[in-house]
């Protein structure tokens, strides 16, 4: 897609993040290089220090320049991006199957944050707690029944930021038969949560995606490093069984800047015979 104004007649500043905005996104700005400082934007483009500063604003909340703090602002470099596909739902499955061996070297994070598990800083906290109006009501049990809340997440060694996390719940009676499956020690379950629940008789028959978006929190933008002007996306997995039964959910949340998310959706064919 072709760079593009803002329409209408704008202010200066917005004209001013405008030009530098299609300089970026033509390559004649690129990643790493610095912004033009105050006094040069000011001298080319004729305006106010004020003018100045609001342009450079308008192109941080648009995630495009990263800086502040006594750093001058510099072309953000686009991070790579991690696939999050509808097909995985089938791996995971056939995954299943496999030895524990294979199951353990196809997990999060070496399918989709590249790396070892303990190449993170991989945390669990397992709860159980009632479970309430909206969960009940997706999982048709009472409010008082008990659910295993289950929240993982994954850091970066290095910098500290976090690489993933989610949250899960499953009706605890769904699982009372085999408690390893309650016990935080054994998280790091070889084949993932498919494997654990057919420990138990249950198999996934069907799963339903549901994506939304929301701007993070000052609390979420500093444990993901967000820029300034970048949503979250949020992923709520709902896995139904063969007897038509929703046996876990769970929500997961993506950095927008660094997720591509794929459905794939086979179709019936039409009866070319009739």
């Amino acid at each position: 897609m072709e760079p593009q104004r803002t329409p209408a007649l704008a202010p200066i500043a917005l004209r001013v993040a405008d030009d530098l905005r299609i300089e970026i996104e033509t390559g004649r700005l690129a990643p790493g290089d610095s912004l033009p400082t105050l006094h040069e934007i000011t001298q080319r483009w004729k305006c106010s220090i004020t003018s100045a500063r609001t342009s450079v604003a308008l192109l941080k909340q648009q995630g495009l320049i990263t800086g502040g703090r006594g750093r001058a602002p510099v072309v953000r470099a686009e991070p790579p991006k991690v696939e999050r596909t509808s097909l995985r739902h089938q791996a995971e499955k056939d995954l299943v199957r496999e030895s524990e061996e294979i199951r353990r070297r196809r997990g999060l994070a070496e399918n989709d944050l590249h790396g070892p598990l303990d190449g993170f800083d991989f945390t669990a906290d397992y709860t159980t707690e009632p479970a309430g109006p909206e969960l009940s009501e997706l999982f048709e049990i009472g409010g008082e029944d008990l659910v295993l809340r289950r929240e993982f997440e994954h850091k970066d060694l290095m910098t500290g930021d976090r690489a993933a996390w989610s949250v899960s719940w499953i009706p605890e009676s769904l699982i009372t038969a085999n408690p390893m499956i309650s016990d935080p020690t054994h998280a790091a379950w070889p084949g993932g949560t498919m494997h654990a629940l057919s420990t138990v008789g249950i198999e996934i028959d069907e799963i339903v995606d549901e994506a939304t978006a929301t701007m993070p929190t000052t609390v979420e933008a500093s444990m993901w490093a967000l820029p300034e002007g970048v949503p979250l996306l949020w992923v709520r997995r709902i896995s139904i069984d063969t007897m038509g039964r929703v046996v876990e959910i769970s929500d997961a949340q993506y950095p927008a800047d660094r997720t591509k998310l794929t459905f794939c959706t086979r179709l019936t064919r039409w009866d070319t015979n009739g």
